[in-house]
């Protein structure tokens, strides 16, 4: 892993066609409480979380770990909540939204030059908007993350935010969790979209660990140089 970057794991629950949600209003809890702990477990180790802002519209999540889990992270001279990290790319970001106004985690925001004045206006409070130039790049995002000294990040998706890191060859760890049900909903979002990924048929990710969580299955892989 290159110095200019933190250990990324990237973390997701999907059905068993490969959903993350339904095509529903509401959202579709995958996860059991077993599991639901263990993330909790892993969010509290790291230094930030990021999502993607369809992510902050459509599930509204606080991205919080537990009251004990912060005590244990503030008694290790940590910030009670990990950093609150979000990229966009329009700017559309309400900010009624939980990733704002829940807890008192600090937030950031990256998001190219046309709307990040903008978005400094609307943003008020303990969120700092980061202008990410003409166009956002997920290596320079994650070099800044470093320098702010960001060590362990987790990021949590959506869909689009899990291609780009994968992709982009620019994570360490996927901790894919598959639940027992079926979606079925063609418009539904998706663990990844079509990419040029550097795992394939000839060179398989490491599978570190399966735990079952309930009557969920916790799937964790390395992704280091892909096994021929």
């Amino acid at each position: 892993m290159p110095d200019s970057r933190p250990y990324v794991v990237l973390s997701a629950a999907m059905s068993v066609d490969g959903y993350l949600d339904d095509a529903g209003d509401s959202r579709l809890v995958l996860s059991s409480e077993a599991d639901l702990d263990r993330v909790d477990a892993v969010r509290a180790e790291c230094d930030a979380i990021l999502v993607g802002a369809n992510t902050v519209r459509r599930d509204d999540p606080r991205l919080m770990v537990t009251p004990v889990r912060a005590e244990h992270r503030t008694a290790e001279g940590r910030p009670p909540q990990p950093l609150k990290v979000t990229v966009t790319r329009r700017g559309e970001l309400p900010p009624d939204a939980r990733f704002f106004t829940a807890g008192p985690a600090s937030k950031l925001v990256y998001a190219p030059s046309a709307v990040a004045a903008r978005l400094v206006d609307a943003l008020a409070g303990s969120t700092t908007v980061v202008d990410a130039g003409e166009e956002v790049d997920l290596g320079a995002i994650l070099a800044d993350l470093s320098a702010r000294g960001v060590g362990r990040l987790l990021v949590e998706g959506g869909g689009a935010v899990h291609t780009w890191f994968l992709t982009a060859g620019l994570a360490d760890e996927l901790h894919l969790v598959v639940a027992p049900l079926f979606v079925g909903h063609a418009d539904a979002p998706r663990f990844v979209g079509p990419g040029e990924y550097r795992w394939d048929a000839k060179h398989r990710m490491r599978l570190a660990e399966t735990r079952r969580l309930g009557d969920v299955v916790l799937l964790r892989f390395l992704l280091g140089v892909p096994d021929e």
